[in-house]
């Protein structure tokens, strides 16, 4: 299966090349983009619902069939240039600052650039208000947290955080010598031996909540081994258990979005999948998160542990008594 990494540069590059290419072959376009032409169906499938803010008929991307071959009736403005607002251009300067400042990540010149390209456009366009929500404010956190954590690898000194881990839903205190910093799919990431965990652990940089750079040195374990980051952060263990569900039309986001495996094409465009996961109540919440998008198929333990958690939520809102029944 064509993983989410690979998927997205190809849906971007799919318009401008068909719209190039009127009436151009499926199977010659699966060829030249190297996937099957089944892969290239379900990619021009999810353009279909890719588009302009409204989504509505009229919104959406549009292509046209005729046997086996495949042609762009609308673009939803593709073609045309890219026109950022000034919260969007200040938005991509301060990552593109954040990625060029990490080291051996990318082409710094490039970014460099890039970056004096975005500001010359800005300020060479009119001025506009710009409301500073609370996006703003946690990228400014964030970058803040970046700074530290820069400042810690540099200086070679241990920190002491309060962290939030998503697959248990909970903060944590712990104490981390830094081994390196990391930016994997879009997102900046400290990578460090955790006291706590007794082991090299990812952190998540938006979900740093208190840092504090210590005066003593960091010392990682001569053992400790960076992170294999190849396939992401999250490689599935073959140790791990699985899980199948039943995805409605409006959550197959999740099998492009996770590790899965397709299992089978539903009735009503429902989507059957099996995937691996290191933590129940992560999967729990998952599913709960997906408000009724998703069932669980497979196994009998995880079905009722939604169940479960799903009647407490319920209960605490006074909506009905806990019943754990059927």
């Amino acid at each position: 299966m064509s993983g989410s990494s690979e998927r997205l540069p190809r849906l971007l590059a799919l318009v401008p090349y068909l719209l190039a290419r009127p009436g151009i072959r499926i199977e010659q376009a699966a060829q030249d983009f190297d996937v099957t032409p089944r892969q290239l169906r379900k990619d021009l499938e999810l353009l279909w619902m890719c588009g302009l803010p409204g989504y509505g008929p009229g919104d959406l991307i549009d292509l046209s069939f005729d046997g086996d071959t495949v042609s762009v009736t609308y673009d939803a403005g593709m073609r045309r240039p890219l026109r950022l607002t000034g919260a969007e251009a200040s938005a991509l300067v301060i990552a593109l600052r954040a990625l060029g400042e990490t080291p051996g990540v990318v082409d710094t010149d490039a970014v460099q650039r890039a970056i004096a390209k975005i500001e010359a456009a800005a300020g060479e366009a009119e001025p506009a208000g710009v409301v500073v929500g609370m996006g703003v404010r946690e990228r400014e956190a964030t970058a803040r947290t970046r700074e530290l954590v820069r400042e810690a690898l540099q200086a070679r000194r241990a920190v002491r955080m309060r962290y939030y881990t998503a697959s248990k839903d909970q903060m944590t205190e712990r104490t981390v010598d830094p081994m390196r910093l990391l930016i994997v799919q879009a997102n900046s990431y400290l990578e460090g031996w955790c006291r706590r965990a007794e082991g090299v652990r990812l952190f998540r940089l938006d979900r740093i909540d208190e840092l504090e750079i210590l005066d003593e040195p960091a010392a990682p374990p001569p053992d400790a081994q960076p992170t294999d980051i190849s396939d992401g952060v999250f490689s599935p263990r073959d140790d791990y258990p699985e899980a199948e569900l039943v995805l409605e039309p409006d959550a197959r986001w999740v099998a492009e979005y996770y590790p899965c495996e397709e299992l089978a094409e539903l009735d009503g465009g429902r989507l059957r999948v099996r995937m691996r996961y290191g933590d129940e109540s992560w999967m729990v919440r998952l599913v709960l998160g997906l408000g009724g998008g998703a069932q669980v198929a497979e196994p009998a333990e995880l079905a009722q542990a939604v169940r479960h958690r799903a009647a407490a939520a319920l209960a605490r809102a006074r909506h009905l008594p806990i019943t754990f029944g059927q």
